[in-house]
């Protein structure tokens, strides 16, 4: 298959829905061969189906047996990762004051520890071929802050941190690591969102509107491929709708 990904093998967490199934999409369109990892068994390969992966896997990203598990069943059907993408993630709402320990952690055990599994499992590979890309799936709220939702910050700003870190790591060795942190976009995750939290959010952005998965899919693209993504290293891109401007 001819595209600008062709000849590349990808495996996208968080890829049953929202950005991470559009991104699966994307890149198979552009002719990668993709696994995508969820955390339910047939949710995962009926994603798999529907954006003609060429399989999928399921993991709880949190839980590192469970990622060696899936990593491995993901390079048994792919033969290598080239580039992993990593937006598998949870949203709640919750003022710090109120949160519990427990949804604090939960936050930060899917959205930050369960990127640094990913990549603890499949970095090392990248780095042995001397060739990959990483891909994290921030936010915008991780250079902001956003209202009731301080463990989701903090986690995306870890993720942020990491992708700096890592990249710094592993950029001479040919493995590119970059972030995306994409403004409010329309997807199952902001459903649980309060409609006042969402009014309020659309009032401040310049376009004035919430983005939509397929319109994050094309960065996630970009840094996947050569040389569109070449020079990128430890760097943040914000489809954002101008609500963030670094």
């Amino acid at each position: 298959m001819s595209g600008v990904l062709a000849g590349q093998s990808a495996l996208v967490t968080g890829a049953a829905s929202g950005i991470g199934r559009a991104i699966a999409e994307a890149f198979v369109a552009a002719g990668a061969a993709v696994v995508v990892l969820d955390h339910d068994p047939a949710v995962s390969e009926d994603a798999a189906r529907g954006v003609g992966a060429v399989g999928g896997v399921a993991a709880d990203v949190a839980d590192e047996d469970s990622v060696v598990r899936a990593v491995a069943a993901a390079e048994r059907q792919l033969g290598r990762v080239d580039v992993l993408v990593n937006s598998a993630g949870i949203l709640t709402q919750s003022p710090l004051v109120e949160m519990p320990l427990a949804l604090w952690q939960q936050t930060l055990d899917v959205d930050l520890t369960g990127v640094f599994l990913m990549c603890r499992h499949v970095v090392p590979g990248m780095v042995s071929r001397r060739h990959g890309r990483v891909i994290n799936i921030a936010s915008q709220l991780a250079i902001k802050g956003g209202t009731s939702l301080t463990h989701y910050s903090a986690a995306k700003a870890g993720v942020i941190g990491l992708t700096k870190a890592l990249a710094l790591e592993v950029a001479r060795d040919h493995v590119l690591v970059n972030a995306i942190a994409p403004g409010p976009i329309e997807t199952p995750l902001v459903d649980g969102i309060s409609e006042d939290w969402k009014r309020a959010k659309r009032a401040e952005l310049p376009l004035g509107r919430f983005g939509t998965p397929e319109e994050v899919a094309p960065t996630a693209v970009l840094l996947a491929s050569s040389p569109g993504g070449d020079l990128y290293v430890g760097q943040t891109l914000g489809p954002n709708s101008g609500d963030v401007m670094p």
